[in-house]
């Protein structure tokens, strides 16, 4: 005897998974560009301090280019226009970055270490559900569009 399973709804559910491979790059980087948002916001209200200001405002998102469809990256970086705010020049001629010092943490004269904050990174980290929620849920509105 041979057991029959009946699925209701299973052509609705091969139709939506046929649109989501057709689904246009826009779409995907509208997802991508709202869920880095999240972290950028979190990055500029983070727990570090930044007295001058610049670190916060010099925060920005940049998109990698990429061939493969249906795909899109974005990374958080300080943006490179504030350069000649952020690196330093010593007396012996050795440069410092100033959000790499922040982020990474770096030594002192005496020897010591002074550790990072890593705001751009606990941002990622820390928000990573609410940002994985933002990309499905927009991917989800676009897909219901494309309906």
């Amino acid at each position: 005897m041979a057991n029959d399973i009946i699925i209701e709804g299973f052509d609705e559910v091969i139709e939506t998974i046929k649109k989501v491979g057709e689904l246009p790059q826009k779409c995907v980087n509208k997802a991508a560009k709202k869920g880095i948002q999240v972290a950028k916001k979190s990055a500029k209200n983070g727990r570090w301090v930044d007295q001058t200001g610049y670190l916060r405002k010099s925060i920005k998102e940049k998109a990698e280019k990429t061939k493969i469809k249906g795909k899109k990256v974005y990374d958080l970086w300080p943006d490179p226009s504030y350069n000649d705010v952020f690196v330093k020049t010593s007396k012996a001629g050795k440069r410092a970055y100033y959000p790499a010092s922040i982020e990474y943490g770096f030594k002192t004269k005496s020897g010591g270490y002074v550790a990072g904050f890593k705001f751009l990174h606990d941002s990622l980290t820390d928000n990573k559900s609410q940002i994985e929620n933002t990309i499905v849920s927009t991917l989800a509105d676009e897909i219901d569009k494309l309906k």
